[in-house]
């Protein structure tokens, strides 16, 4: 399946509901359009229900380590727009599905990626990205649908991002080098803008 979803996801782990409307506005000033509220994060779904108020017309809002079905209910009641995970499991590709959100789940070989999208994945996460590759993603590419969308998630930064692109990349999650608590909104704006740069100015694969 094809969705519209590509570029920078800003993964904003251990933001607070108090701070979370300043990163959102910095991260949205800089050029993200994605931002993933962690749910190991704490109060995630109050930070999800901010972000989704205040930002859901400038940026799709939505959750990441999202392990069960009920979560992805939370998520979808606090008004979260897509559902990211570390793993694959057909019960919360189904219930984020049926609660009308995107569905991006963790895999990190071809037999997940295929369950994934046959259970109705919108797109997969590539996870650790770090320890997959590029040469791994380029490897998927030749096998999966043109159309299938890509994610590689873990470990990146303005080091390795014009790479994963190359690869076949629709878009990279993005943590530590763009967002860790208490970063100063003047700096996550700084960090978001230069990766967004970074990101529109690489090639991608075949160009």
């Amino acid at each position: 399946m094809t969705t519209s979803i590509s570029g920078v996801i800003a993964i904003l782990r251990g933001v607070t509901p108090a701070e979370v409307l300043a990163v959102g506005r910095a991260l949205v000033a800089g050029g993200i359009r994605i931002i993933e509220v962690p749910l190991n994060s704490p109060q995630p779904f109050e930070s999800i229900a901010l972000l989704a108020r205040a930002l859901g017309v400038e940026a799709m809002v939505g959750a990441g380590t999202v392990l069960d079905a009920d979560d992805a209910d939370r998520v979808a009641d606090a008004g979260g727009r897509i559902v990211l995970s570390p793993n694959f499991d057909t019960a919360v590709v189904l219930r984020t599905k049926a609660r009308g959100m995107l569905s991006v789940p963790g895999v990190a070989t071809p037999t997940e990626g295929f369950h994934a999208l046959t259970a109705g994945a919108d797109a997969l996460k590539l996870f650790p990205a770090e320890t997959l590759g590029p040469p791994v993603l380029k490897a998927w590419r030749a096998v999966f649908p043109p159309s299938t969308v890509m994610f590689s998630v873990g470990g990146i930064g303005e080091h390795n991002l014009a790479a994963f692109k190359a690869a076949g990349a629709d878009g990279v999650g993005v943590g530590s080098s763009i967002f860790v608590p208490g970063l100063a909104p003047e700096e996550i704006e700084r960090r978001a803008r230069g990766l967004s740069v970074l990101w529109q100015a690489a090639g991608a694969a075949g160009t």
